[in-house]
């Protein structure tokens, strides 16, 4: 590896505040200071006043999930289920007729009209092909007849309409993934980890398991390994799983290891009802089946974790977390350092429990920005009170409660600085942390939450992993003014990881 000045711009060290140079050789930053100081090197790169900054984490992705997004049916933005019909009809002519095909990201909550397409439509629309499309959630899915018909009426979720949720949901989705062919994995996961260095995203965390994907899908993901792409964290989200995990090749056993569903399908775990119908959710897991996970993951040395949404669903989490430290002890159990994926109608009462067991709280702010507020989805299900209390990013950072920021890609888009002002943004100002604090859970923090204590800052002797950026200094992501538009977001000119480049802007 080539001994490498980076000269002319501005980094972001606390090191050294005015530094503008620095100097990376055998994949560590080995000096950083001034230009007029900067040691002679086989390569410069000039800066042109560019930032260089810590490159981002994205604490909650599915990789190969993104890339069938990015390379197939793209649903976010449609507006009815006639829209759907008609993308879905003119999608499914381009693929072979006993292909399954999937689609992503419809989201009925904002259609005049809140009813998505029914299995009949959907066979019609594709001329008799199989199709599956997760709702933006991935929490339940409208599927056609062909795949109706492939789970029992009597599975729980299941619905003659065709909109599947929890358990048929996890089995229709099955059917759909074995669909996907080896070579198609690779391709979708390559282009999502391209996706994601173009953003300045040096490290993602793969949060697979038997519900949400496949040991297969997994270990091909781990394997890549290829000097242009971005590194992978894996999780596998399988109950009293911690051995496998490890097998696997995945750093723990935590990740989409399911105590509820979500709220926008209704299955998110609660105390109180949804509004508009549908009782409280649905909760899968017990207080005991949470702690004996976490016992056979501190002993193992893994992290444990799970996803949880609803209050109940945490409250079910936290609860097996103090049967756990009575078992290996409160030390032992915050040393492990496990998480909690989304974590997302909180109380005082819960947030305690997380700061007592040393839970860091793996978070998606562009949730509340695509669902929550007055008027938004979570409104919808929740009522505007338990909305707007939603995601309260503020009250965590406030007491100390370590935060990983991510998008939970394909859900929401791999988009690193929307997500930083996002948090900054909420539509509760009381929950809005502050540009350092967002910048810091969306890099260090991500490190941290995958126990890489040394990676997500620059300084000498640290990793060489940054982004360039497009600004000649920390970015303004908000408006001078109320009455001014938002800001551009800053442009990623090159990612490097450990000093090797992984995106340059230049050679694409």
């Amino acid at each position: 590896m080539t001994p490498t000045l980076y000269r002319n711009g501005r980094v972001h060290s606390p090191a050294d505040p005015q530094a503008t140079a620095l100097l990376v050789r055998e994949g560590t930053i080995a000096w950083l200071g001034a230009d007029a100081d900067a040691p002679a090197a086989d390569a410069v790169v000039d800066l042109a006043g560019c930032l260089v900054a810590p490159a981002f984490v994205d604490a909650h992705v599915h990789t190969t999930g993104t890339g069938m997004a990015l390379l197939g049916l793209d649903l976010s933005d449609a507006r009815s289920a006639g829209e759907v019909l008609e993308r879905l009809a003119r999608h499914a002519e381009e693929h072979p007729a006993d292909r399954v095909v999937i689609g992503h990201g419809w989201d009925e909550s904002g259609w005049p009209v809140r009813e998505p397409p029914n299995a009949e439509q959907l066979a019609k629309a594709a001329g008799g092909r199989p199709v599956y499309l997760s709702r933006v959630d991935s929490h339940s899915a409208m599927v056609s007849t062909a795949l109706l018909g492939r789970v029992p009426p009597d599975e729980p979720g299941w619905d003659p309409a065709g909109w599947l949720r929890t358990d048929a949901h996890h089995a229709v989705r099955r059917v759909a993934l074995d669909s996907v062919s080896p070579a198609q994995r690779g391709t979708a996961q390559r282009v999502a980890l391209r996706r994601a260095a173009s953003l300045g995203i040096a490290a993602v965390h793969e949060c697979a398991g038997p519900q949400i994907s496949d040991e297969a899908d997994l270990t091909a993901l781990l394997a890549l390994a290829e000097a242009d792409l971005p590194e992978v964290y894996g999780y596998w989200g399988e109950l009293g799983a911690a051995a496998k995990a490890r097998e696997l090749g995945a750093i723990g056993a935590a990740g989409d290891l399911f105590a509820d569903g979500a709220l926008g399908s209704h299955t998110a775990h609660l105390r109180a009802p949804y509004t508009d119908g549908n009782g409280c959710g649905n909760g899968y897991l017990s207080a005991e089946q949470v702690a004996a996970h976490l016992v056979d993951c501190t002993n193992l040395g893994v992290q444990g974790g799970f996803h949880a949404i609803g209050d109940r669903a945490i409250a079910t989490v936290l609860a097996g977390f103090g049967l756990a430290a009575a078992r290996v002890g409160v030390d032992r159990l915050r040393a492990a350092r496990h998480r909690v994926e989304h974590l997302e109608i909180l109380d005082k009462q819960l947030i305690a429990g997380l700061v007592a067991f040393g839970v860091v709280a793996s978070m998606q702010p562009a949730f509340d920005r695509l669902w929550g507020g007055e008027k938004g989805t979570y409104a919808q299900r929740l009522g505007v009170a338990r909305a707007m209390a939603a995601n309260p990013f503020g009250a965590l950072a406030g007491v100390g409660v370590p935060l990983a920021f991510g998008s939970d890609s394909p859900v929401t888009p791999l988009d690193p600085w929307g997500t930083i002002r996002a948090a900054m943004t909420h539509h509760n100002p009381a929950h809005r942390v502050g540009f350092r604090t967002a910048f810091a859970a969306h890099t260090r923090g991500g490190w941290r939450a995958a126990r890489r204590d040394d990676e997500g800052v620059l300084a000498p002797g640290a990793p060489a992993t940054f982004a360039v950026w497009d600004c000649p200094g920390l970015p303004a992501l908000l408006p001078a003014a109320p009455d001014e538009p938002l800001p551009e977001l800053p442009r990623c000119r090159r990612t490097v990881l450990r000093g090797n480049v992984i995106y340059d802007e230049e050679a694409s």
